[in-house]
C-alpha cells in the first residue's frame, strides 16, 4: 500500500466580507489573539486582517468565558500567539460556524507522494492521508498525484467513497492496471 499525505503549506485564507472595503478575503497574518480581561471573565478574539485594505477585525474564541474555565497551558498560548493554537481555532468548525467565515485553501496545501515505480504489480492500492481538514475531490486529487485525465481516473480508479464529492478525511482507492 502506498501512502499519499494532504499537508498545509500554510494557513488558509477566511472567506469573509470586509466591512470597510467590501473584500471577500482576510488573512491571519502572523497569527495574534486578544486577550481582554473583564473582572474574572475573559474574553479571547483571534485578529484577522482585510487583504485588501489591511483592516483588523476579531473573531470571537471564548465570550465572557470565566478564567477558572482555561487550561493554564492554553491561556499560556493565547499570551504567547501560540502559532500551533491559532492554527487549531481557525480549523475549527464552531469558532467557524459562530464567527461566519468559510475557509478558502487555495494554494495552501500540497499532496505528497512516494516516487512512481513503473516495475509496480498492477492492481496498486493507495491510501491518502489528510493532516489537516483541506476539502478536495477525490477524483482532483487522484488525477493530479497520478497525472491522469480526470476521465482516465473514473475509469482506471476503483474506490469506496463518492470520486466526485468533496472530502476532508482520508481514504484508500486502487489503481487499476492501464489499456
Amino acid at each position: 500500500m502506498l501512502p499519499w499525505f494532504v499537508r498545509r503549506t500554510r494557513l488558509p485564507l477566511l472567506s469573509l466580507r470586509c466591512v470597510d472595503c467590501q473584500s471577500e478575503s482576510a488573512t491571519t497574518g502572523a497569527g495574534r489573539f486578544r486577550v481582554n480581561a473583564n473582572s474574572k471573565l475573559l474574553d479571547v478574539w483571534l485578529l484577522v486582517r482585510c487583504v485588501s485594505c489591511d483592516r483588523t477585525s476579531k473573531l470571537a474564541v471564548h465570550e465572557r468565558a470565566p478564567v477558572r474555565s482555561f487550561d493554564p497551558a492554553e491561556l499560556d498560548g493565547y499570551h504567547a500567539n501560540d502559532p500551533e493554537l491559532v492554527a487549531s481555532k481557525l480549523l475549527d468548525p464552531l469558532i467557524a460556524r459562530r464567527n461566519r467565515f468559510t475557509l478558502d485553501w487555495r494554494g495552501a496545501w500540497r499532496l505528497d507522494t512516494p516516487p512512481a515505480r513503473p516495475d509496480e504489480a498492477w492492481p496498486v492500492r493507495v491510501e491518502v492521508v489528510f493532516e489537516d481538514p483541506v476539502p478536495v475531490r477525490p477524483e482532483r486529487l487522484i488525477a493530479h498525484g497520478l497525472g491522469l485525465s480526470r476521465n482516465e481516473v473514473l475509469r482506471r480508479i476503483k474506490c469506496d467513497v463518492p470520486l466526485r464529492r468533496t472530502r476532508t478525511t482520508g481514504f484508500a482507492f486502487t489503481v487499476m492496471a492501464g489499456d
